[in-house]
């Protein structure tokens, strides 16, 4: 309700003149901001309540996956992650709605996700003159990081150590993906020894393993309360789910999807030994070439240049690394390493660092994206502006079990890691009856995290 012009002109001077510096400097930068930050908590409101129908489009991503494959010849599946709750695909076909990722708990955070949300924005684009070029000599097994230049990059969240859990939702719905597991919430995982901090300060995320199972293996999948839109995020994880009937990832997400957009940061099924990033958007967002050398990449496109959710079955736009140590058990007898996301105006990059090759600057706190050489994925701002595509993201952990993409590759060989087919491998039919029997075999489908930062 607005205040009558006589009383509202007076209220303001009294509050700027007995405000705190912080409290004056809010009222300083006028209505207009005040009405942003207000747009922000609705933002946030209405995702906490659309999240639940992101993930069914991955009922079907399955099946366009296998067509895929079959119509190029190959055995690489592009595949999406999802925590979407959409009603409809914005201007694109068909209508989606599934469990949200987010147990709509915000404990208390909604002042950090509208700080973010509002300053965000202008934080990344200030960055981006800086991360524009992609074409350096260097590559992200060898960056060059010895600048000693001040880093245009500033914490704003940090998960780690024995507060790591401090600031996730535990989402506890069905899995939207048909996966077999029973997400549990955080007293029924610390109960369960699903979670734990271990003796290193390290955050760690398992699945059951008890022999055999009627139903379901309890599983965990968590959610950042805080949400930001630009930004770089870094995971330093030592370990990854790995083995056959797995299904983790690393990723991101907004509100009503696909119009607030998802990032995939690090995802694989099974034992497939190379990792897959992917972006998921609304119509509207390409890329402008298939070729890595013309995206200045270290990776390979799969899936093709139209990353928009209604018009690909799903898929979006993928892209798979070329090294066996980017993910599963490659990335794990590696000792883990680095993923960094960055999100600025010239668009969208992945790389990867592995533990003997992460770049000081990251060490030192002080990212500087300009010296790490190739990205591994990049899906550039001329084709799919990365501020209209994507908005107001949290980042998600989950593993899940079988569901529509381990179980449809079940029996399927010839990708990286999976060049034998898993049914043949360990001698079941069928992955539903691997995982419900054979519980001594999920001892390695964990994740062991020392860090996930957001620098804005």
């Amino acid at each position: 309700m607005r205040l009558p012009l006589p009383l509202h002109l007076p209220i303001l001077v009294f509050l700027l003149a007995n405000a705190a510096p912080s409290d004056a400097s809010l009222f300083a930068r006028g209505t207009g901001s005040l009405s942003r930050a207000a747009n922000r908590l609705h933002h946030r409101a209405a995702k906490r309540s659309a999240g639940l129908a992101k993930d069914l489009r991955r009922a079907f991503s399955g099946m366009y996956t296998q067509e895929l494959a079959a119509t190029t010849g190959g055995s690489q599946r592009v595949y999406c992650v999802s925590n979407a709750n959409s009603p409809s695909l914005a201007q694109g076909s068909g209508n989606s709605s599934s469990p949200s990722g987010s147990s709509g708990s915000s404990n208390g955070t909604s002042s950090s996700s509208v700080q973010s949300s509002a300053s965000a924005s202008s934080s990344a684009r200030a960055s981006s003159g800086t991360s524009t070029e992609h074409s350096s000599s260097t590559t992200a097994s060898n960056p060059s990081s010895t600048s000693t230049a001040t880093s245009p990059w500033k914490l704003t969240k940090s998960y780690q150590g024995d507060s790591f859990f401090d600031g996730w939702d535990f989402f506890t719905g069905d899995d939207p993906t048909h996966g077999i597991v029973d997400y549990v919430n955080q007293n029924d995982a610390q109960s369960s020894n699903l979670i734990e901090i271990n003796s290193a300060g390290h955050a760690i995320m398992r699945v059951d393993t008890t022999p055999q199972i009627s139903g379901n293996r309890k599983s965990v999948r968590i959610t950042t309360e805080f949400s930001y839109t630009g930004g770089l995020v870094l995971l330093d994880a030592v370990h990854m789910p790995t083995g056959c009937g797995t299904w983790p990832a690393f990723w991101s997400n907004g509100p009503n999807w696909p119009a607030g957009g998802e990032i995939d940061i690090v995802e694989g099924v099974n034992d497939y030994s190379n990792n897959q990033a992917t972006i998921h958007t609304s119509h509207g967002c390409t890329i402008p070439s298939s070729s890595s050398s013309s995206l200045g990449i270290s990776g390979d496109v799969v899936g093709g240049t139209n990353c928009a959710a209604a018009e690909t079955g799903n898929a979006g736009c993928g892209m798979t690394a070329t090294q066996q140590n980017t993910y599963g058990v490659g990335f794990n007898n590696n000792g883990g390493g680095v993923y960094a996301m960055q999100w600025v105006d010239s668009g969208i990059s992945v790389w990867f660092f592995p533990r003997n090759g992460i770049p000081s600057d990251i060490s030192s706190g002080a990212p500087l994206p300009n010296n790490w050489g190739t990205p591994m994925a990049f899906w550039p701002a001329s084709g799919c502006d990365p501020f209209k595509f994507f908005d107001s993201h949290s980042a998600i952990f989950d593993t899940t079990l079988c569901g529509d993409w381990a179980g449809n590759v079940w029996n399927s060989a010839g990708t990286p890691g999976q060049e034998q087919s898993c049914a043949a491998r360990v001698g079941v039919s069928t992955c539903e009856d691997f995982v419900r029997n054979h519980g001594s075999s999920f001892t390695e489908a964990y994740w062991e995290v020392n860090y996930v930062k957001i620098f804005q």
